[in-house]
């Protein structure tokens, strides 16, 4: 078996044996990830190949973040969804800014705001992974 077909199926493993908090942190990962990327082809020299590395990584993290903001419940998830709902759209902004202009700065931006708000979610994570599993040592 290819590597690359290894790597998709390691991948389809993953993304379907996982919980819906892991696959939130998943694509918390996917968008930086992409960001990164989007962040190194500001070093390409050519011109077509740069332009072209930037903008779909961009898009790629624009897209994530939409799927994220989109996940959020308004109706249930109170203040903390509403906040969350205006920093996703204060996010897609600084992106659409960076691919317009072809700016790295609004990228660093939404970088820093998005790994804390990554570091956060896996934080809470841990915390309710540890408090479930000592829920059930007491039963």
């Amino acid at each position: 078996m290819p590597i690359v077909q290894f790597a998709r199926n390691y991948q389809k493993a993953a993304i379907s044996t996982s919980s819906p908090g892991q696959l939130v942190l998943m694509l918390f990962d996917g968008a930086l990830r992409a960001m990164g990327t989007a962040q190194a082809g500001f070093q390409i020299e050519s011109i077509g190949p740069r332009i072209e590395q930037i903008s779909n990584q961009l898009l790629k993290a624009q897209a994530i973040l939409r799927e994220l903001k989109g996940s959020l419940d308004l109706r249930n998830g109170g203040e903390f969804a509403g906040r969350m709902w205006a920093l996703y759209d204060f996010m897609l902004d600084r992106l659409s800014i960076a691919n317009r202009k072809k700016d790295p700065e609004p990228i660093g931006i939404v970088e820093k705001l998005l790994r804390e708000v990554r570091d956060a979610w896996a934080v809470m994570l841990e915390k309710s992974a540890t408090e479930a599993a000592e829920a059930a040592e007491a039963a």
